[in-house]
């Protein structure tokens, strides 16, 4: 009779599992048609991964049913996650082809190294909090991101270690672009980054092979400020 009982339990489990995995699925699935393509999101591969990266994962469990609404939420210690629109219009915006090597300024959640992960071969993230960064890191070990490292550390210094990268995502707003990372491009590569204080501009800066800059103003965004810090230390993914 255990043994009944406990195949009975076992089997409704999986029937659970794969009703929640169904509707989750869905919500993704509608946020991809609802806001990504009617904005005028093109690229394939972006589409596709913004669809199969659970979003809801990444969120804390008291929001979880806001996962994939049309909006920025909270994720602790003054921090948002940003909305999906703008996590694949920056992704896109870097034109990745799957070979690249990517910084991410901002780590946050891990949701936006998440999706890279998929798109990238490596991506290597920045954040200023330490619990998030350490937060972050379990996470995407825990989910099986192999491919992405997460240090705690002062944005605005970047990743010397690892420079040069063929492409940089800021994820806070720092008031003018830093130059250190301008410096950390390699020749063709593009930095996705909103700059301003009260007003803030999503730009994308190219540098061409003769080193020059190349600056274009995408569209007008809200994202947390871009701060400093003097202690840092490396989290990285064993």
């Amino acid at each position: 009779m255990f043994r009944i009982f406990m195949s009975l339990l076992l089997c409704c489990y999986y029937v659970f599992s794969q009703q929640e995995a169904a509707l989750w699925h869905k919500k993704a699935e509608d946020m991809v048609k609802t806001q990504l393509e009617r904005r005028g999101i093109q690229n394939k591969e972006v589409l596709r991964v913004m669809r199969e990266t659970p979003r809801h994962l990444f969120i804390p469990k008291h929001l979880i049913d806001m996962a994939y609404e049309d909006g920025p939420l909270p994720i602790g210690e003054g921090q948002t996650i940003s909305q999906p629109y703008i996590v694949a219009l920056m992704t896109e915006l870097l034109r990745l082809k799957g070979e690249e090597k990517i910084l991410e300024i901002g780590t946050g959640s891990g949701y936006q190294s998440a999706v890279l992960s998929s798109l990238a071969k490596e991506v290597y993230s920045i954040e200023i909090i330490h619990s998030l960064a350490e937060n972050a890191r379990k996470r995407l070990k825990e989910m099986q991101y192999d491919n992405v490292i997460v240090q705690w550390g002062d944005g605005y210094l970047g990743c010397t270690e690892q420079a040069p990268f063929d492409g940089i995502i800021v994820t806070a707003a720092p008031n003018k672009i830093p130059q250190t990372l301008i410096e950390q491009l390699k020749f063709g590569g593009r930095l996705i980054i909103p700059v301003g204080d009260k007003y803030q501009q999503l730009k994308v800066l190219t540098k061409k092979d003769d080193g020059s800059i190349t600056e274009e103003n995408i569209i007008p965004v809200r994202f947390v400020p871009m701060v400093r810090t003097k202690k840092s230390s490396v989290i990285t993914n064993p």
